[in-house]
């Protein structure tokens, strides 16, 4: 039997920090499923799936506690593919506006509102061509219930773009 971990890492940004991980993983029998990682403001940030027998799963994760220059949460996990907790519509959202204070909060409380779950959430910030101006740019995933009022969603949206001089996109994904 096989237990499924989530492993998110944090620390100061140095070259080798990817091979100790994975060496902890691949040392305790583990599979190494999904990642997102990144360097932020001088720190290595990332969050991690595993697959590892569940006879392994108490080493690997007190080898990842010892880590050097890391600090390492483990949580358990669902399998890749699990159904997810009820009928759900996937949704991608894009978003690029002049940047200010409360962007995310003001989206974010669009989607919970709406009853959205956000799966997968990745911003950045660049100069405007013309202006100079700073841009922020957001990509979402979203995860919608299946009787999930698309119109109003929009609507909400729409009045947050207007507000925020934005273009906002809201499109259906398959599966």
């Amino acid at each position: 039997m096989s237990a499924f971990l989530v492993i998110t890492l944090i620390g100061d940004d140095r070259p080798g920090l990817v091979e100790q991980l994975s060496s902890a993983v691949t040392a305790h029998q583990g599979n190494w499923l999904e990642s997102s990682m990144a360097q932020l403001a001088g720190k290595f940030a990332g969050v991690v799936t595993v697959e590892v027998p569940e006879a392994q799963a108490a080493a690997l994760t007190s080898a990842l506690g010892a880590l050097r220059d890391l600090r390492v949460t483990v949580e358990p996990g669902r399998p890749p593919g699990a159904p997810a907790p009820m009928a759900m519509r996937r949704l991608a959202f894009s978003l690029v506006g002049h940047d200010r204070l409360g962007i995310v909060r003001e989206v974010s409380q669009v989607f919970a509102r709406h009853g959205m779950n956000v799966e997968k959430f990745s911003s950045h910030t660049s100069s405007a061509p013309m202006s100079s101006e700073t841009l922020f740019h957001a990509e979402a995933q979203l995860l919608a219930p299946a009787d999930c009022d698309a119109q109003a969603l929009k609507a909400d949206l729409e009045r947050l773009s207007n507000d925020l001089i934005a273009d906002i996109n809201l499109d259906e994904l398959a599966g």
